[in-house]
């Protein structure tokens, strides 16, 4: 079950990531009306504390479940508090086009949330660029399948990484679709149980205020005095949305981001003025990205456009902003899982194609084998080409997008059921399997408190009974070159990385494809 899974992961991520950042202060919440609320072009500098020293003792966050020491990383955890203002819009609705023009209320409200920082023992390994998570509730507690998917590449490049408890469901519970109800106030009360959100409307002003400590810190420094050059904002599924919002409205005003990395991002946004995401808004509802700001990387599996209905948002590319839509990926698959324990980058059993449907055995079970695609590799060449476009004003490869059938309705795919177009990497030019989002039960619509009903978000894998009767299958030698050929045509447009390239040869090669 993922309900379980998630528990199991929570608990194990905190024991093995440990918090360096514990000292005696109580976590006392600050008084009302410290720190500055923000007006249009500013943002208030938060306090930031120590965690309380009471409790476990150790950081609640489902994230990467080995010691990050051993990669040469510490990971932190600091309060952060003050007062935060919700926004409203200047006029009646919101422009399709993302433009939109809000303004600060002033009804500025207390808050009390944390923020787990990521970086580098060595300072002189840090690249200087910092990614900043909205951290995801969906399953009813604080994870960072960002961090998950990337940090492979996150670490061996040196970027520091923040995660920010931005909403309410992270701290108190109570998220509309919850897998669980395991946020951080349940999991240590007296660690977290000072910690107080005024609701979701306020969590975007929260998320900057998190961004200006880390940019523009005063008293205490989250990053122990790092030198960063950029800052990159990241959201995955329903923190895209919530990445969305803050992209067309929010940053406008604020200016702290020098790119965004919007991951895997369905229908609609979040709201400005409700709980969650907003009811009124249709599952069709079309809304762009605004790009005429920073640099906005948007990065798409084939869940998205038809399943989590995104299609009727889908957007060209331009000058500041880059869609890329992979091949043989669903919206979480068997790296969500097992990539949890990922800590080199270099097991080839992260680039194989198998079959599984227990990626977690006794804890995640599926009807169908999850996706084993290559969602994870490109992930990691989308954070390494938008950190390029930020810092060496570099764009990146403008990728072809899957190919959808003249109704609007459907993908198109190949004899062997892989979808046509999209970034192609050796998993759909030279497959051993289908490797589909499509294929496990259930629908967003089913979505709920069973666990097994999120089941068809990861999507399928199923291996061919006989390969195809081609060139590239006929001898292992001639297997191993089609796979390298297709990586490497990957890797020339900046959509997998060098290091990733030679794992999956590497898996070619350790395969008995052509014996």
């Amino acid at each position: 079950m993922i309900k379980a899974a998630l528990v199991v992961g929570l608990f194990a991520s905190v024991l093995l990531t440990g918090c360096n950042g514990d000292s005696s202060n109580d976590g006392a919440p600050p008084e009302a009306g410290s720190g500055t609320s923000p007006q249009q072009g500013s943002v208030a500098n938060p306090l930031v504390a120590p965690p309380s020293s009471n409790g476990l003792g150790m950081i609640s966050v489902s994230s990467t479940m080995f010691p990050l020491g051993l990669v040469g990383y510490t990971a932190d955890e600091y309060f952060i508090s003050g007062n935060a203002v919700r926004y409203a819009p200047d006029e009646q609705g919101l422009p399709e086009d993302g433009r939109w023009n809000l303004h600060p209320v002033p009804d500025s409200k207390p808050y009390k949330t944390r923020i787990v920082v990521y970086r580098p023992k060595n300072p002189a390994k840090f690249n200087g660029t910092v990614v900043v998570e909205w951290l995801n509730v969906s399953g009813g507690l604080d994870a960072a399948p960002g961090w998950i998917n990337a940090h492979t590449e996150l670490i061996r490049s040196g970027y520091a990484w923040v995660g920010v408890s931005a909403q309410k469901e992270g701290i108190d519970g109570g998220g509309a679709i919850s897998m669980m109800d395991l946020p951080l106030k349940t999991f240590d009360w007296f660690r977290y149980g000072s910690l107080r959100h005024p609701g979701n409307p306020y969590s975007f002003d929260i998320f900057s205020q998190a961004a200006q400590a880390i940019r523009h810190p005063q008293g205490l420094n989250p990053l122990d005095g790092l030198t960063i050059k950029k800052m990159i904002a990241s959201g995955q599924s329903q923190s895209a949305m919530y990445m969305t919002t803050y992209i067309n409205g929010i940053s406008p005003l604020t200016r702290l981001f020098d790119g965004f990395m919007i991951h895997s991002r369905p229908f609609g946004m979040g709201s400005l003025d409700k709980a969650g995401v907003d009811p009124t808004a249709s599952m069709d509802l079309a809304m762009k990205v605004r790009t005429d700001q920073a640099p906005v990387m948007l990065l798409q599996t084939e869940s998205e456009n038809f399943l989590l209905n995104y299609y009727s948002s889908r957007q060209d590319d331009d000058d500041n902003f880059r869609l890329w839509e992979m091949a043989g990926t669903s919206h979480a698959d068997l790296y969500t899982l097992t990539g949890l324990f990922d800590i080199y980058g270099n097991d080839i059993k992260n680039a194989q194609v198998t079959e599984n449907k227990e990626p977690m055995p006794g804890i995640v079970t599926c009807a169908k084998p999850v996706n084993s695609g290559p969602q994870h590799f490109i992930a990691s060449a989308a954070y390494a080409a938008l950190n390029n476009w930020v810092t060496a004003g570099v764009r990146p490869a403008i990728a072809p997008r899957l190919t959808v059938n003249p109704a609007g309705t459907d993908y198109v795919r190949d004899a062997h059921g892989n979808v046509l177009g999209g970034i192609r990497t050796p998993y759909v030019d030279v497959p051993t399997a289908t490797i589909s989002a499509y294929g496990q039960p259930g629908s967003m619509e089913e979505m709920g408190n069973d666990a097994q009903s999120f089941c068809f978000l990861f999507g399928t894998t199923a291996l061919f009974a006989t390969l195809p009767d081609t060139p590239s299958y006929q001898t292992h030698t001639a297997y191993v070159n089609a796979v390298k050929a297709s990586a490497n045509a990957a890797a020339a447009q900046g959509f997998l990385l060098p290091a990733d390239v030679r794992l999956i040869v590497k898996a070619a090669e350790a395969s008995t494809v052509g014996y």
